[in-house]
């Protein structure tokens, strides 16, 4: 499977070119910012018409990924849903398969800035989840060390061409990039970064395969 091996603080970690992270040694996999019914959001609240496909096509690969991969635990770094009442808008289909995708492993769902609060879906639902010296939550704070994190949706374009979903990282931190179809993102360069990160960090774009570049 093809990613961008580092590490964070004595871990070994594997930044995966479609847009998850795995954690061999804990058998982890952890993605962000799925925001599933975003297009139904969008339509309740008069916007724009999108097609009604996104939930299908980012549990498709969700699915894709951990039936691969096989992880022990699922973390996911909140924003999860795009609000709370498009968990209930699920169709039952899609309910179905994140109950079979839970199923056996230990699931956790991270509160985010769009889904805070208990939601009616199988795993555990927490602000934050330290394991060993890694602590995973919704947005990056500055100050901090060993930390995974979303919320951002970085982007980033190499030699001219269309921008990609990446991870940024360096050596104290790691944000994922937004998991779900139909996310926007915030080019690595924007200095909303700028107190977050080191001159030296990375990033990783993804696609149909791993490519690291300075940001």
């Amino acid at each position: 499977m093809d990613g961008y091996r580092f590490q964070l603080h004595g871990q070994d970690l594997l930044a995966l070119a479609s847009g998850g992270l795995y954690w061999p040694a804990q058998n982890m996999l952890v993605v962000s910012d799925l925001h599933l019914g975003k297009s139904e959001r969008i339509a309740r609240r008069g916007g724009s018409l999108l097609p009604p496909f996104e939930v299908l096509e980012t549990l498709s690969r969700l699915t894709d990924l951990v039936e691969a991969l096989e992880p022990r635990e699922v973390i996911c770094l909140g924003d999860s849903f795009d609000d709370l009442a498009a968990v209930e808008a699920l169709e039952e289909p899609d309910f179905a398969q994140l109950k079979r995708l839970a199923a056996g492993r230990i699931w956790t769902w991270i509160e985010g800035n769009h889904d805070a609060g208990p939601l009616s879906v199988p795993g555990s639902h927490v602000a934050e989840r330290r394991v060993q010296n890694l602590t995973f939550r919704h947005i990056a704070q500055p100050g901090a060390v060993a930390e995974v994190s979303g919320h951002y949706h970085p982007k980033q374009r190499v030699a001219g061409g269309r921008a990609r979903p990446c991870f940024l990282l360096d050596r104290q931190r790691i944000i994922l990039p937004a998991f779900g179809t139909y996310t926007g993102g915030l080019m690595v360069r924007d200095a909303a970064f700028d107190p977050l990160f080191a001159n030296d960090a990375r990033a990783v774009l993804t696609g149909a395969r791993a490519i690291v570049c300075p940001r």
